[in-house]
């Protein structure tokens, strides 16, 4: 869809303007989770030509770009089913340049069963809205993949369902901004 002039997501019709900013800010510490972030950049990125996004980590954020952008999305590795700590202190310590804005997320995990993703996510979630953040994922409502509460995939994304999941996220989080905050 990039270079596309205008969109539609869920009935309604989308001018691409300029300047529709996103962030993704994550914690890895084997790659996994990096990849991922990678794979929900490129999601965003499909959706226009006019869509920027900048990947930072926990611990290097972009304090200034985070107050410009309307979405923010966050991933983290699964650890003792939930988040990691690093991404926990960076969401219970952020600024107010989180208020407002769109969030979305994303986990990585060693096994697919357990519920321990879900419960990393839910983690974020719970954070995100004490920051006065917006939280959305698409759920079932925007197509396969369904990402139910954001994009889970086991270890690295390598399995296509895990891929379609990341680039799924990113394409469904920058719509909606684009629809909640048009230029």
């Amino acid at each position: 869809m990039a270079g596309s002039s205008a969109l539609s997501h869920g009935g309604t019709h989308l001018g691409l303007g300029t300047g529709m900013k996103v962030a993704i800010v994550y914690h890895s510490e084997s790659g996994n989770t990096a990849r991922m972030a990678e794979l929900v950049a490129d999601g965003c990125r499909s959706v226009s030509d006019s869509v920027e996004v900048r990947l930072m980590t926990v611990d290097a954020p972009d304090a200034e770009y985070l107050r410009q952008c309307k979405a923010i999305i966050f991933g983290s590795p699964t650890y003792e089913a939930t988040c990691s700590w690093q991404m926990k202190r960076y969401l219970d310590t952020a600024g107010s340049e989180l208020a407002g804005k769109l969030a979305g997320f994303f986990v990585s995990q060693n096994w697919p069963g357990g519920g321990g993703g879900s419960l990393a996510e839910m983690t974020m979630i719970a954070a995100a809205l004490v920051r006065g953040m917006l939280v959305y994922s698409g759920g079932i409502t925007q197509g396969l993949p369904y990402l139910h509460l954001g994009a889970v995939s086991c270890r690295a994304p390598e399995d296509r369902l895990y891929r379609d999941r990341c680039l799924h996220l990113g394409r469904v989080i920058t719509l909606k901004a684009m629809e909640l905050f048009p230029e």
